[in-house]
């Protein structure tokens, strides 16, 4: 997963960063964005335009949020029965509405 998006991001969600991205692969969850490890082709350009400074490479991310970014995608989220897999771009389902529980704990 090249890029991560971090705490600095709940509840702040400027989505810069989605409007960037030329391959789609951030998705909105309720209180925070998530780069689909997958879909990502390791660019930058998201990081570049995170006012909030809330997007790192992966290999310096913190370890619970590398995970927690997975988990958006590999696990079904609080509400829902499937996970969100691998759509191919977010605008195809829109905003999930639904964070991992690490983003709801905190």
């Amino acid at each position: 997963m090249p890029y991560v998006i971090g705490p600095a991001c709940v509840d702040v969600m400027d989505r810069s960063c989605m409007e960037e991205c030329p391959v789609d692969c951030i998705y909105e969850g309720a209180r925070k964005l998530y780069i689909h490890p997958v879909e990502c082709i390791d660019c930058g350009a998201c990081a570049e335009v995170c006012p909030e400074q809330a997007i790192s490479v992966d290999r310096t991310a913190d370890p619970d949020h590398r995970l927690d970014n997975r988990r958006f995608f590999e696990k079904p989220l609080p509400g829902r029965e499937e996970p969100v897999g691998s759509p191919g771009g977010a605008a195809r389902i829109g905003p999930i509405g639904a964070d991992t529980e690490l983003v709801e704990a905190g």
